[in-house]
């Protein structure tokens, strides 16, 4: 690569020699792959840019993945579009990042049009009964496949657990999570403690087995001045909407509320859509009336069978927002601006993040102290999405729950004689599927869905 210093959004030089077009139709591919959440996504990821094209090595793959669950919103998006600006500068960003979740906009948008239109009438109603069934079975399998990968030796393992004790029966905030496990971690790996020291920063030759090299592109390496540049560019463009929006409505309509909702989400979604989600629907349900109980499942449903992250679920609370609460507007046209406005201010602080910070986390690639926080974050994230598929399963199976308190500790907890007996059986058949017999999440979803809207069909169900 040369020392060139041009516009940050030219395409970076061609020393890998793979280019923008090129590029565009890799990047197509992934956002058309981009199945079955986080972990998936970053598999397909890992298979097409590291195996496949060998576009980066194995280490920096990792590097970058760990940087990006650091942050909030969604890794996998953060990811490609850090790939994406390594390979092609903010151009290459963009396009990869914008990409991701292209399809997932377009898809829950239609879906949200047959939801409001249909969702409480006929099959749509039984549709979306069958979905939240496997969501069960998927935010289960997710909690396996991280656990794996995560928790690597018995003090990872207590991590998790104190994670999960502390969100579940203490109601700790996430972030406070977050931030004592990357505390314990970076301590840990600064200490030499060998449970915190994270694998190798890669394998001999492995510079010579991928396109970019291991070397820093003159691209990424940090620019005072242009991260400045970076920081009041996205900054004006995630909240300047914000701003006109709250000046010119009012901090108590409809669209103020969410731009503000979502922008503060924004900032906190660590771990993706399954770490937060119990909290939105909370905020949704009982503080704004946005959702009513349930609803959030549905819209988590949409989001499993859509490619795109799986926060994409907060355009649909958008979405459904406005739409309830349209004033003037049509309903379907408040709707749509609602769910678009939503997604705008979840996604704009993403490329702001990556943006940023990524020139400064590839100048620490090799650093201990930081793998060890990293890997401590990511066992913590394990316990929470435990949490949140305890949270999915008794809304899921129990129609009511009972707070239960005890000194500091308190739940949620089922009421047994309000199990609906056919959400029971769907569910157990969703997990006997995907853990017995390994069968994939879409073909899963399919036939809960199915299953939904023939127990429609001869009024098992109404």
């Amino acid at each position: 690569m040369n020392g060139s210093q041009s516009s940050p959004i030219a395409p970076a030089s061609t020393g890998h020699g793979v280019s923008l077009r090129e590029a565009f139709h890799v990047w197509l591919r992934v956002a058309a792959l981009s199945f079955g959440g986080p972990a998936g996504q970053i598999a397909v990821m890992h298979r097409i840019l590291v195996e496949e094209k060998r576009w980066v090595s194995e280490s920096r793959f990792l590097h970058a993945l760990n940087y990006c669950m650091l942050l909030p919103g969604p890794e996998a998006q953060q990811l490609a579009t850090y790939m994406g600006w390594l390979m092609h500068r903010t151009l290459g960003g963009l396009m990869a990042g914008g990409l991701f979740i292209l399809p997932g906009v377009l898809a829950i948008m239609a879906l949200s049009w047959i939801y409001a239109l249909y969702g409480n009438v006929g099959f749509v109603a039984a549709l979306f009964f069958g979905l939240k069934a496997a969501v069960l079975a998927i935010v289960l399998e997710a909690v396996m496949r991280i656990g794996r990968r995560a928790l690597k030796n018995r003090v990872l393992i207590g991590i998790a657990a104190a994670a999960f004790v502390a969100i579940f029966f203490l109601d700790v905030p996430f972030p406070l999570i977050i931030l004592s496990a990357g505390i314990i971690g970076f301590a840990g790996a600064r200490a030499g403690l060998p449970q915190f020291v994270v694998g190798g920063q890669g394998r001999a030759g492995e510079a010579d087995d991928n396109l970019l090299g291991e070397e820093l592109p003159a691209h990424a390496r940090p620019d005072t001045a242009r991260s400045m540049r970076i920081a009041v560019l996205w900054l004006a463009l995630w909240l300047t909407p914000v701003l006109v929006l709250v000046l010119t409505l009012g901090a108590g309509d409809v669209f103020g509320q969410i731009a503000i909702f979502f922008s503060k989400m924004a900032m906190v979604t660590f771990g993706g859509a399954y770490a937060v989600l119990a909290y939105v629907a909370q905020q949704a349900v009982d503080t704004y009336g946005w959702l009513r109980p349930g609803e959030m499942l549905d819209g988590l449903g949409m989001a499993e069978t859509t490619p795109g992250p799986l926060i994409m679920v907060l355009q649909f609370v958008g979405f459904m927002a406005a739409f309830r609460d349209s004033g003037m507007l049509h309903p379907l046209v408040a709707g749509t601006l609602g769910g678009l406005l939503a997604t705008w201010v979840t996604f704009a602080p993403c490329f702001l993040w990556i943006f940023l910070g990524a020139p400064y986390i590839e100048t620490l690639r090799g650093n201990r102290s930081l793998g060890g926080a990293l890997t401590a974050i990511t066992a913590a994230v394990v316990g929470v999405i435990l949490n949140l598929a305890i949270w999915f399963g008794i809304h899921t199976i129990f129609e009511e729950t009972l707070g239960v308190a005890w000194g500091p500790f308190g739940f949620d907890a089922p009421v047994w004689a309000s199990v609906d007996p056919w959400a029971l059986l769907l569910s157990a058949a969703a997990l006997v599927a995907m853990f017995r017999f390994r069968i994939g999440m879409l073909l899963t979803l399919a036939g809960t869905s199915a299953a939904g809207i023939a127990l429609y069909a001869i009024g098992a169900i109404g």
